[in-house]
């Protein structure tokens, strides 16, 4: 396994988005990353003498992820395999709410992702010249559409477990009941290793899975006392709560509250005063 960094570093991308490149001769390409040429020219770089990349597997359709698609596919002419396009994968909640067109987000959607196949859950892949093959796993959460690749006891995991910090849930793409679920069924298993989207390997995954379910059912009773104290959006709330965040990321701090939110509507904790939507005032049930 090769992993090539992609220089695309922000606050929220950390030092980069990570590509993977499985395989000797036939190779298979997970996540070619952002369009990037520099990048582009490092995954072909990559690739040994007398080898050719015959797949692109992506775990889920942000531009930092897989607006390198175009370009590697023209260069190899390989397959591109996925769930499917950005708004793939929404459970029936999210997609009304997206058909409302009140609740924003969309942040680094690749909106003309377009996978030649579509990938779906528990089903074996070849990836390049590997003796073993991949498993999908549908893993939706950061956003419905979002896959991870298992290799035995190694999880190409993309953006829902980082080592670095928490993943961005941001609704209509993004869905907190997903996500935890999607948690709890990576704990179930062994795992050796987790390869994320960014950061380091993550190598005790049990225990990083359980601190990320912990976290989140932290926030959720987090946001819980601070509406019983005062109602608020989810800007204002996580301007109460998230006291020690820079003001650059408090918008995403929002975004995070609100699946929070909305999870807490779905469970009858929490009411918006007036129609869901992205600035609607809140107040427990």
């Amino acid at each position: 396994m090769a992993r090539i960094l992609a220089p695309n570093a922000s606050p929220m991308t950390f030092r980069g988005t990570n590509t993977y490149l499985l395989g000797e001769r036939e190779i298979a390409v997970i996540d070619p990353g952002p369009e990037d040429p520099a990048h582009l020219q490092a995954i072909l770089a990559a690739v040994p003498a007398g080898g050719r990349i015959t797949r692109i597997l992506v775990t889920h359709a942000h531009l930092d992820h897989s607006a390198g698609v175009p370009a590697l596919k023209r260069e190899t002419g390989a397959e591109v395999l996925a769930f499917g396009t950005a708004e793939a994968g929404r459970s029936a909640v999210m997609q009304r709410l997206a058909t409302e067109g009140a609740i924003g987000g969309g942040e680094g959607q690749d909106l003309g992702f377009a996978p030649d196949r579509l990938l779906t859950d528990g089903e074996q892949i070849t990836a390049g010249d590997l003796p073993q093959a991949l498993e999908v796993l549908h893993t939706p959460g950061h956003t419905g559409n979002h896959l991870s690749f298992a290799l035995g006891d190694t999880l190409f995991v993309g953006d829902l477990v980082m080592s670095w910090a928490t993943s961005l849930v941001s609704p209509p793409d993004g869905d907190l009941t997903a996500f935890l679920t999607s948690l709890d069924r990576l704990a179930a298993r062994d795992w050796a290793v987790l390869h994320s989207g960014h950061g380091a390997p993550v190598t005790a995954p049990r225990a990083r899975l359980e601190e990320l379910a912990a976290h989140r059912r932290a926030r959720h009773a987090q946001i819980r006392a601070a509406l019983e104290e005062a109602p608020g959006s989810a800007r204002q709330l996580a301007a109460r709560i998230y006291t020690d965040v820079p003001e650059a990321l408090l918008p995403a701090a929002a975004r995070n509250v609100l699946a929070h939110l909305i999870d807490m509507h779905e469970k009858s904790q929490a009411r918006p005063r007036g129609p869901l939507g992205a600035e609607a005032i809140f107040e427990p049930r």
